[in-house]
């Protein structure tokens, strides 16, 4: 009886209920737009379920963890250190390095708009700005090029006037070039310390043993005495601001 009297009445409580309006877009006194709450909170949610990606895409990150992982490749330490050690080095240094932007981001657009100074849409292209400057300081022209071509854009006539949609690509391109160049580089002195093991055990007729087991002591031998993780990560750090 009682669900049959709350069916009932259920038209008529909606109708009284007042509605929440999903979309208010109010005009401002300098001509920009201001969204109601319920439009600000969705995008802040868009927002934080996009972070993952943009830290990993729009920030040093890719280019720290691609070094690290091919450092532990060179060294043929197997998972030591492990994808967390790995990972976690890599988030640090990338809060480190990002540091001088986010500071810039947080002046110029989070602090004025929690004083209610400026409109959402003014925040979000000041934000804009710092992380636009450091892509396209990290981005090679010609990649930049080469996806301006793909979508058919005209000449950009300055780096400021380049949209999103091709800095990003363009950008991650030229830190996965950056990133195999460095690995590269890193590879090469390990990669002759297994070349002269291998060949000493051929010559001793020890072909059974694997050179591997052998130079791995004198590889880690020769990263430690010459400080090379700090080489490694001091140059990663620097390789962003020269």
């Amino acid at each position: 009886m009682k669900l049959l009297l709350l069916l009932l009445l259920f038209p008529v409580i909606g109708q009284a209920a007042p509605g929440l309006e999903a979309l208010t877009v109010t005009t401002t006194e300098d001509g920009g737009q201001s969204y109601s709450l319920t439009i600000q909170i969705l995008l802040f949610m868009t927002i934080m379920s996009l972070l993952p990606g943009a830290l990993m895409m729009m920030t040093s990150f890719a280019r720290i963890v691609i070094v690290l992982a091919i450092l532990r490749q060179a060294l043929g330490t197997a998972q030591t250190p492990s994808n967390q050690i790995i990972i976690g080095l890599a988030l640090f240094l990338t809060f480190f390095i990002m540091t001088p932007v986010f500071d810039e981001m947080n002046s110029a657009a989070l602090q004025p708009y929690l004083n209610e100074e400026i409109s959402t849409t003014q925040a979000i292209d000041n934000a804009k700005a710092p992380i636009r400057e450091f892509m396209l300081a990290q981005t090679r022209d010609n990649d930049l090029m080469l996806f301006a071509e793909i979508a058919g854009h005209e000449e950009i006539e300055s780096p400021e006037q380049t949209p999103f949609s091709l800095l990003m690509p363009a950008f991650a391109t030229s830190e996965l070039k950056t990133a195999f160049q460095i690995g590269f580089l890193l590879f090469i002195p390990f990669l002759i310390i297994d070349l002269v093991v291998a060949s000493v055990l051929m010559s001793m007729g020890m072909m059974m043993l694997s050179p591997l087991i052998i130079s791995l002591p004198f590889k880690i031998m020769l990263f430690v005495l010459v400080d090379g993780w700090a080489l490694v990560l001091g140059t990663l750090a620097s390789s962003f601001y020269t």
